[in-house]
């Protein structure tokens, strides 16, 4: 069997979406990629997580092609491997439908950073794509999502290019979030701590429509403790 360890862990990382309620039923995936042999590991599509095991997983080359497996992969890995082959730093993915930021991405919306918990994990706001236009969703409708998430972080339609590593997550428009890290435990959490800081905007949001986001030295400060050259968050 292929990746035995990679497997485990893509397992853990989709089990741990359902722990912390981010996926009802079959909703969302989870997978990891092998840089050194360009494999994916991937949840297969529309599968019980109670079943689940690791040998469930199916293995892809980086173009989405099955490798190994019996099972059909998930139906979002043309978005996943596409991520994998142009964000070159990021280990794994995470997609959910999770309640609040799922309801960003429907408001066209991107996720403010109002405070230092979103600071911690996102260095700036968390940014929405442009709607898919008819023809990239009769077409390659599962490509075109990876596409349109990537031209989001190069800055197309005159918006700032944004780092991957720094905003690990954009909120595809009309439909819900895609997350990712350095492997599929960290893309996991990331993707707890999106859901979490979604909901406190949104509330900011309820409370305040005015609320205006952190001070650019707030978010800097709180952002670099953790994941700085210089981080004091931790133990090291």
């Amino acid at each position: 069997m292929l990746l035995k360890r990679l497997r485990e862990e893509v397992l853990e990382a989709n089990l741990e979406l359902v722990r912390k309620g981010l996926v009802l039923y079959t909703f969302g995936n989870a997978s990891g990629v092998d840089r050194e042999q360009g494999l994916v590991v991937i949840k297969p599509s529309g599968v019980d997580y109670d079943v689940l095991k690791p040998e469930d997983m199916v293995v892809t080359d980086l173009d989405g092609k099955i490798v190994e497996g019996t099972l059909r992969p998930s139906s979002d890995v043309d978005t996943h491997t596409l991520l994998y082959r142009e964000f070159k730093g990021i280990g794994a993915v995470v997609h959910t439908h999770s309640e609040f930021a799922t309801s960003f991405a429907q408001a066209g919306m991107s996720i403010p950073a109002f405070g230092t918990t979103h600071a911690d994990y996102f260095h700036g706001p968390v940014p929405v794509t442009a709607p898919l236009s008819d023809a990239a969703i009769e077409g390659r409708y599962v490509h075109e999502t990876g596409l349109a998430i990537v031209a989001r972080f190069d800055g197309a339609n005159s918006e700032p290019a944004i780092d991957p590593m720094a905003v690990p997550a954009c909120l595809v428009a009309g439909h819900a979030p895609f997350v990712w890290g350095k492997n599929a435990a960290d893309a996991a959490h990331n993707a707890v701590v999106l859901e979490a800081v979604a909901k406190m905007a949104y509330r900011t949001l309820t409370l305040k429509a005015s609320a205006v986001e952190v001070s650019q030295a707030l978010l800097d400060r709180h952002y670099q403790r953790k994941h700085g050259a210089k981080a004091t968050y931790g133990q090291g």
